[in-house]
Order: structure tokens, then sequence, then C-alpha cells
């Protein structure tokens, strides 16, 4: 296994752990408090993440500053959205409606960006929309606000993946995460100012847990992209449908019934073959088919025949 693919799982992982530890919090600290005291934390972690040559009094020195502020707006709304949902439903679903991102992703990408798209990623879009309706099943089931403060993540998720896209290759490091951090500080801070109540001892260290997993999955997510191409790193993100498989039955038992199963086995497979390149899809497919092909029959000549005596 490449070793960018190791970084990449090991950086999912990370984060899933982060997100188990949020789940925690529900009914005892408010989202905004969350999110104010994990971005501190996260933030120590993320300086290490500094490339060499850029500093961080020059943060605010933007190339493009209304779409690096919206960036920013827009991760620290994501943000809190999907710590609302963490707190109120189970994480399975939390991270299959989260991944609906890149269905968003792709029709910004058309609006905005005017970029063409291949019938067969909008088939897979479709197949992990289909596989979510299966987790989640509106209509036939009780839906909750944690359900669309999920798909909002989602969105928000989209527009900062886009504005990404557009301003990463002309904006310093320190820009990127220094702006972001800084706005995650700030919002927060003044939205829990009129229900704040003081954390106990007990829940700084879990606040401080939650921001060394953010910051240290950051840095792993980093290494993977300097170790790997982003078609092998890309997909290990659907790794994390496990660990809320896991983490949530191992510590708040949750336990998703078999066509929830179902579906999140399509997100995660669907998911996979849109992110993967081209080529690479078409690799695996071969390799399925070869698999399944039937063993071929090889005709014995009759002069390597077993003379009959």
């Amino acid at each position: 296994m490449p070793l960018g693919v190791v970084f990449s799982l090991l950086a999912y992982g990370i984060y899933s752990c982060g997100d188990a530890i949020i789940k925690g919090f529900s009914g005892n600290l408010g989202v905004f408090e969350i999110g104010f005291f994990t971005a501190i934390f996260s933030v120590l972690p993320a300086m290490l993440s500094k490339p060499a040559g850029e500093h961080w009094r020059h943060t605010w020195q933007m190339q493009h500053p209304w779409l690096l502020q919206l960036r920013a707006l827009s991760g620290v709304c994501g943000t809190m959205l999907v710590i609302y949902a963490f707190t109120s439903i189970p994480l399975a679903e939390v991270y299959s409606l989260a991944f609906l991102t890149p269905v968003f992703v792709v029709i910004l990408s058309v609006l905005v960006l005017k970029e063409k798209v291949s019938l067969p990623r909008w088939i897979f879009l479709l197949t992990s929309f289909l596989g979510v309706l299966l987790v989640v099943r509106p209509g036939f089931r009780e839906l909750h606000a944690g359900h669309l403060a999920a798909i909002g993540c989602a969105m928000f998720g989209s527009i900062n993946t886009t504005v990404y896209r557009t301003i990463a290759p002309r904006e310093k490091r320190v820009s990127l995460v220094g702006v972001t951090a800084t706005y995650a500080i700030i919002v927060n801070g003044m939205l829990m100012i009129p229900h704040f109540t003081m954390p106990n001892f007990q829940q700084f260290v879990m606040l401080a847990l939650v921001g060394a997993c953010g910051g240290t999955g950051h840095l792993f997510f980093i290494a993977a992209t300097r170790s790997a191409p982003a078609s092998q790193v890309a997909p290990a993100q659907y790794s994390q449908i496990v660990w809320a498989m896991v983490l949530g039955a191992m510590f708040y038992q949750e336990f998703p019934d078999q066509l929830a199963l179902v579906g999140l086995a399509v997100v995660v497979v669907a998911g996979i073959l849109n992110v993967v390149s081209d080529e690479a899809r078409g690799r695996m497919f071969q390799r399925l088919a070869l698999l399944r092909a039937p063993a071929p029959i090889v005709p014995v000549l009759e002069a390597e025949a077993k003379p009959q005596v």
C-alpha cells in the first residue's frame, strides 16, 4: 500500500475519533462553545504545517481577499452545522449525508466554473444520493434537525471546496489556514457569549483532544497529498463510514439496520468510483471482469496427447 494512502487513512481515522468525541458533548456544551475551544486547541498542530518561507504575520496578505473570506465563513458555518449534527443523530447518518458534498461540488463546478462533467460521474453521484436515501429514508422514518444540519454542512462544504480549488494555487498556506482559524475563533466566541457555560476539567480535556485530532489529522492529510496523487488519497475519506459504525457501536450503542448498511455500502462504492480517475476506474472494471470470467478451456494438441497402450 502506498505511503500516501496510509497517511490518508490515518488522517481520516483521527478525524473520525475527534468527531466521536464531539458526540459525547451532546446536551452538555453548546455548539458554539465546542467550535470555539476546538478551534483554539487545533491552532498549535496547524502551526506545524507552515511551509518554509511563509510567515504567520503575512496571513492577511491575500491575493483573493473576498473569496478567501467566503471560504472561511463557509467553513465556519459548515463546522457549526456538523457539530450540531454529531450531537443529535447517529455518526453513520451524519457521514452519509455529509458525503453529499461531491454532488453539490459537481453542481457548483458546472454552474460557476463552467466545467464539463461526464455521464459516468453523474451516474455515480446519483447512485450516491440513492444510497443516502436508503440510510435516511425520508417519509418512512422520523427526521430530525440534525439531518438538515448535515445536509447544510455538505452544501457549505461544497462552497468551501469550490472556492479552494479556485484560489489554492495562488494563496499562501498561512492565509488558507490562518484566516479560517481566525474566523472560527471570533464567530464562535461571539455567538457563545449569551449561553456560555464554563467547561469542567474533563470537558476541557475532551475539547483539547478534539482540537488535537483536527490538527494532527490535518498534518497527516498534508503528508498524504505530498506522498500520493489525489486519485489515491481521496477515496480514503470513505473509510470514515467504517469508523462511524465502529465508534458509534462501541461508545453510543448505534447499530444501523440492514437497509441502512446497504445504503452505506452504496455510498462508499459509488463515492470511490466517482473520485478516482477514469483510467483507474477502467483498470478496476477490467480486474473485476477477469475475476468473474470463466477459466478458458485449453485444447490438448494431438501431438501432446498421451498415447494409448
